[in-house]
């Protein structure tokens, strides 16, 4: 559900969904006891009675002269007032302060050796933050590079990402054939692809790699394939910069685009099966990702090869790129 205009203000107070739900519902009556609040909402009566407490130290409840039992509404316009206005000279002086440390490390930077100019990240939990930092920081795109193997971060735990497809950020990235064969991958790919993120798959990538507002890039510390202690390494604008923002644009030329681009087609699914034919991958895994049958699949192949008058499904790849069908 996305939240409207008053929910966004009492979240920029720092009050979440159950203390929204607690102020909403007693802004809608002349006045309410914590029982009938919980009735209405669905909620404990124990949390109900703790987040009265809390919005009362607020301002935003009061308790009814007659009966101290039950509660009412502030006025909204007497009592959040005061509060955001805190809160917005809170941030005015937390972006001070930002501008002053920019600053700061700005000119720190310009004394940076060649040393300098790659920061090392120890530890999964420490390479996690700096993912999450990189593209909650992003402001026009980011880049990635993705291998088979998760490393330490999943896609259904990069909230960071959700968070910056929403604000506009494009995303591009690259994935290796073998991330395909997860689970429910390719309905997570339509689903971003609908938010603006182009994905890209090649047989083999080197390593992983994000790259944000071609500011600053992270890539792990090991090679492919290599075992050892979890790290990263974190690389401030240089050369070294330029140099990776330029192989990934390198590997973007090449890699193949994972779904099509018209999604209206009336021979969607086979432009899909062709696609997913095409990047190597089995009859079984191809059924799993477009959630049919091992046997529909194999008989579209059949159709499609009898479409293109070839008799082996390497002609028919050949002969589906000549004609355009993916």
């Amino acid at each position: 559900m996305i939240p409207d205009e008053g929910d966004r203000v009492l979240e920029a107070l720092g009050l979440d969904a159950a203390h929204t739900s607690v102020y909403r519902s007693v802004l809608a009556v002349p006045a309410a006891s914590a029982n009938e609040v919980a009735v209405e909402i669905g909620m404990p009566v124990a949390r109900v009675r703790a987040i009265i407490d809390e919005l009362e130290q607020l301002g935003l409840l009061a308790r009814q002269a007659s009966q101290s039992d039950r509660v009412v509404a502030s006025p909204p316009s007497i009592a959040l007032k005061p509060l955001l206005l805190e809160r917005e000279r809170g941030l005015t002086r937390a972006h001070e302060a930002l501008l002053e440390f920019s600053e700061l490390y700005r000119g720190a930077a310009e004394q940076r050796n060649a040393a300098d100019v790659v920061d090392v990240i120890l530890g999964t939990d420490a390479v996690r933050q700096r993912i999450g930092q990189l593209q909650a920081a992003a402001t026009h795109e980011v880049r990635v590079l993705v291998l088979s193997d998760i490393a330490v971060l999943s896609g259904a735990e990069n909230v960071e990402e959700d968070r910056a497809l929403e604000r506009g950020v494009r995303y591009r990235v690259i994935v290796e054939s073998g991330v395909l064969e997860r689970p429910g991958f390719l309905d997570v790919a339509r689903g971003v692809g609908e938010l603006g993120e182009e994905i890209r798959v090649l047989p083999t990538l080197p390593t992983r790699m994000f790259v944000a507002d071609d500011g600053m890039a992270l890539l792990p510390m090991r090679s492919h394939g290599e075992t050892g202690s979890s790290g990263a390494l974190l690389v401030h604008p240089s050369g070294l910069l330029d140099l990776v923002t330029a192989i990934f644009e390198e590997y973007w030329k090449s890699a193949t685009r994972l779904l099509p681009e018209d999604h209206a087609l009336q021979d969607g699914v086979d432009r899909e099966l062709l696609k997913l034919l095409l990047l190597g991958l089995t009859d079984v895994t191809i059924a799993a990702q477009l959630r049919i049958s091992l046997r529909t699949v194999q008989r579209r192949v059949a159709e499609l090869m009898g479409k293109a008058a070839v008799t082996t499904r390497i002609q028919l790849g050949a002969e589906a790129v000549r004609r355009g069908w993916v």
